[in-house]
């Protein structure tokens, strides 16, 4: 399945367990000598949900949330259901070819990021080359977002992995790039961590337009343009995120995982 060209594979755990390791997932992702994908969704069965939803990345590493995931999972299900996740219990809502998610209130303190020091999330006294002094958000996943005059003026392929990798972010971090267009549109591209350039970053988008709201920027909700197509955000100050935006399915199929590792 992919959202916005952010492909995965998903593979359906509800009825027969499948042990997943980082290696294995790192392998299942691989482009060449695996199935392919930016990130593997494992679906299991959930005590205080519909289903309980784990996300790896490329690299084989797990994480909290991702957005266009979860809008995938919600059509895949094709009825309104709450998603379980390491990032909390997520509302979805399919409809044709698209989904509508709810993502928890986001976080904004430093300790949430997480950040290594103390810092005021709201404007980082930080840059690297062009990029600096950016905001951070938590959205289930940590995202740096830097406001730029053009978006594709930036080097992101080779400034992502330096940002993402940086002693200041202990957990490492998805860093966006995101030029407003006006109040009610932003244009985006994310450097996703374990995953690196995507077509598009569900929690990114949100992350981003978050920021934008909150520091007048945007006004909501916010259609925000990425590679791949456009996701629309709402949100106000306290209150849960909605994001709204396609999902499709791509194929079916099996694979004997123990090949895999």
């Amino acid at each position: 399945m992919h959202g916005l060209g952010n492909d995965f594979v998903v593979i359906d755990a509800r009825n027969e367990a499948v042990e997943m390791s980082r290696q294995r997932a790192h392998a299942i992702a691989d482009r060449r000598t695996g199935i392919g994908c930016d990130q593997l969704i494992l679906l299991e069965p959930s005590t205080i949900a519909d289903v309980r939803m784990r996300i790896f990345n490329a690299d084989g590493g797990e994480v909290g949330a991702c957005g266009n995931a979860t809008r995938c999972v919600a059509t895949l299900l094709g009825k309104p259901a709450q998603i379980e996740t390491i990032a909390g219990i997520l509302e979805t809502r399919p409809q044709d070819n698209s989904a509508t998610v709810l993502l928890n209130p986001p976080a904004f303190d430093w300790e949430s990021i997480p950040l290594a020091i103390p810092m005021d999330t709201t404007d980082m006294p930080v840059a690297w080359e062009e990029l600096e002094r950016p905001i951070a958000v938590n959205v289930g996943n940590p995202h740096v977002i830097f406001f730029v005059a053009d978006t594709d003026a930036v080097d992101l392929e080779r400034l992502g992995p330096v940002i993402e990798t940086d002693a200041l972010f202990p957990e490492k971090i998805n860093v966006n790039v995101a030029t407003i267009i006006d109040e009610r549109n932003i244009r985006l591209r994310v450097w996703e961590r374990g995953a690196g350039l995507t077509l598009a970053c569900g929690t990114g988008a949100c992350a981003t337009a978050v920021a934008a709201i909150r520091s007048g920027r945007a006004q909501s909700p916010v259609t925000v343009h990425l590679p791949g197509g456009d996701l629309i955000i709402g949100w106000q100050d306290g209150g849960p995120i909605e994001m709204e935006g396609a999902a499709t399915h791509v194929f079916s199929g099996t694979a004997d995982w123990s090949l895999f590792g």
